[in-house]
């Protein structure tokens, strides 16, 4: 069964997601992100600009099937299969299609009241559909 998670209370996304990225890619995991355009471009340019010896390899949606295939990580305002992932970190408004092909999700949900009331519509989407989201606060999070 999927397991879904809710981040919450997140700072600045970005910086968040591209600790979480870097995390999960050492630790060998494929994983989709996935978000609107404006979002995947700053997160884009924000694994770019990791500290030296930070780097986090990635790719568009965009790039040919073959860049895909070698890339862990996947950027795309699409939902899309033409990447196999085990993990899935939503950082847009929707749940996306088929999250039950994926091992995790992981939701990024921010402090704004925004996020949080599309953050509580998305958990009952997952409860509808069989699955136990758990929430997870990291407000006042830092990282040693």
């Amino acid at each position: 069964m999927t397991e879904v998670a809710f981040h919450l209370n997140v700072g600045d996304t970005n910086a968040y997601a591209c600790r979480l990225l870097r995390k999960a890619y050492l630790r060998g995991s494929k994983l989709l992100v996935c978000g609107d355009e404006h979002a995947l471009d700053a997160l884009d340019r924000a694994l770019w600009l990791m500290g030296q010896g930070e780097f986090v390899p990635h790719a568009r949606d965009s790039e040919p099937a073959h860049v895909l295939r070698r890339s862990p990580i996947v950027l795309s305002a699409r939902e899309t299969d033409r990447f196999d992932a085990d993990v899935l970190v939503n950082m847009g408004s929707a749940v996306p299609a088929a999250v039950e092909r994926f091992e995790r999700v992981i939701e990024l949900v921010s402090g704004g009241a925004d996020d949080r009331q599309g953050a509580r519509e998305r958990w009952r989407q997952y409860k509808d559909a069989g699955l136990e989201p758990v929430a997870h606060d990291i407000a006042g999070y830092r990282e040693a």
